[in-house]
């Protein structure tokens, strides 16, 4: 037997081993989910919007948030000179409750620094997910590759003990028995009344599927359970709805329903029932969603068979069968995300710029790099997507999206907000 046949023979041993081993493993009971934030008490009403990012050169995007002590806010995107690029960095800001400003951009996460921590070659970074758990720890979780397109990726983890001023080197966390590839993360986690972390992922090698990996309050994986199976669903996000129950919405990415998927649980996670298209339209993009003290759910989503020109925030109750706009966060000002005049961009671009906190001394610089990024031969066009909501412990909801890939931005808003809008069918 040659060199090369031993050593194959060998890596076949030790993978068959090893899946004998993780296939084998003793089934084990989740703990029920943690209890949520009690509902807040009257306040008036209160809606802001903030731009988390601060770089005007980088193309960011797939940001999360989560809420700190205090009232204070952390957000993680990734950016770079575009999507997949070698230069592509994990960057966080933090929002400072008492003077109501994020903080200039910092770099968590590098390729480089990566590679450094785990030990092997890492090609691209993407999706970070960021949020504090509660023991106080703060965790972020991302995605790197070190072998071909997304579907090589793995699920890297970091903690932090100080709120996010210090963090640990990245690890890998091992999540599958076959070279360990193929599991990315995008939606917030879900903690258990046991401190464990449920966090929802999703596979992309030969087949797309969400799943639901559980994870010890030290980041150890505990399991792994199928949301899904077959090719057309990924980017779980997970609402727990009591102690035992939740539900999955699932962004859809085959040809056939072109709306959102949900799935539920009655065990905590551990098992899950067939995905089913409910109302919303769902243009194959990244959905998020958050649960009120009421037990309803918030929903932002493009509600669009194509295109991502519309970001739209819906109410619906906890089974799903009555769906309600609320209100667009963002369009485009063309209602068929058609691309509108060069002439007329500057004086609606720059009505939005204001309108999401844009600092004055940024606006002639924001337009020229806007107009570059935006606009062609053809005209300008508007794309709002990647929502990421949470509600902090005071109860107030935060939500950040990708606008136009050239900012992170931010809204938040109370219940009180939300009562006086208007919902129709």
């Amino acid at each position: 037997m040659t060199s090369t046949l031993k050593t194959c023979a060998l890596l076949l041993g030790a993978a068959t081993v090893f899946a004998c081993a993780w296939f084998g493993a003793a089934p084990h009971a989740l703990a029920p989910f943690a209890s949520q934030p009690p509902a807040p008490a009257d306040a008036p009403p209160a809606m802001a919007a903030h731009f988390a990012s601060s770089d005007l050169e980088d193309f960011v995007h797939s940001a999360s948030i989560t809420g700190l002590p205090g009232g204070d806010l952390m957000a993680a995107w990734f950016a770079g000179t575009r999507e997949g690029a070698a230069d592509v960095q994990i960057r966080a800001a933090r929002f400072d409750a008492s003077s109501g400003q994020w903080s200039a951009e910092r770099v968590l996460a590098s390729r480089e620094s990566t590679q450094r921590a785990v030990g092997r070659h890492i090609r691209k970074l993407g999706n970070p997910v960021i949020s504090l758990a509660p023991d106080n720890r703060l965790w972020l979780f991302y995605v790197s590759v070190s072998l071909g397109g997304w579907a090589g990726s793995a699920v890297n983890a970091m903690v932090s003990d100080d709120l996010g001023d210090t963090w640990s080197a990245p690890r890998q966390l091992v999540t599958s028995p076959f070279l360990n590839i193929s599991t990315l993360v995008r939606a917030a986690p879900v903690f258990h009344a046991d401190g464990s972390i449920g966090l929802p992922v999703y596979h992309e090698f030969l087949g797309k599927f969400p799943e639901y990996l559980h994870l010890s309050a030290a980041g150890e994986v505990l399991g792994k359970y199928r949301i899904g199976k077959g090719r057309d669903s990924l980017q779980p996000t997970v609402v727990a709805l009591d102690e035992r129950r939740a539900v999955a919405l699932l962004r859809y990415a085959g040809e056939e329903h072109h709306r959102v998927l949900a799935s539920y649980s009655e065990d905590a996670g551990r098992s899950w029932s067939y995905p089913q298209p409910v109302e919303p339209s769902n243009p194959n993009s990244s959905l998020a969603a958050v649960g009120r003290p009421d037990g309803s759910l918030l929903v932002a989503m493009n509600d669009l068979e194509d295109g991502r020109f519309r970001l739209t925030l819906y109410a619906t109750d906890a089974n799903l069968a009555n769906w309600r706009t609320l209100g667009e966060l963002d369009e485009s000002p063309n209602p068929w995300g058609e691309p509108i005049a060069q002439d007329e961009f500057p004086a609606v671009v720059s009505e939005k710029f204001r309108a999401s906190g844009g600092k004055p001394e940024q606006q002639a610089q924001f337009l020229e790099r806007v107009s570059a990024r935006m606009c062609s031969a053809e005209g300008c066009t508007f794309d709002y997507e990647y929502p990421y909501f949470t509600r902090d412990r005071e109860g107030t909801y935060h939500l950040v999206y990708s606008w136009n890939d050239m900012f992170i931005k931010h809204l938040s808003f109370n219940e009180t907000w939300l009562s006086e809008r208007r919902p129709h069918d």
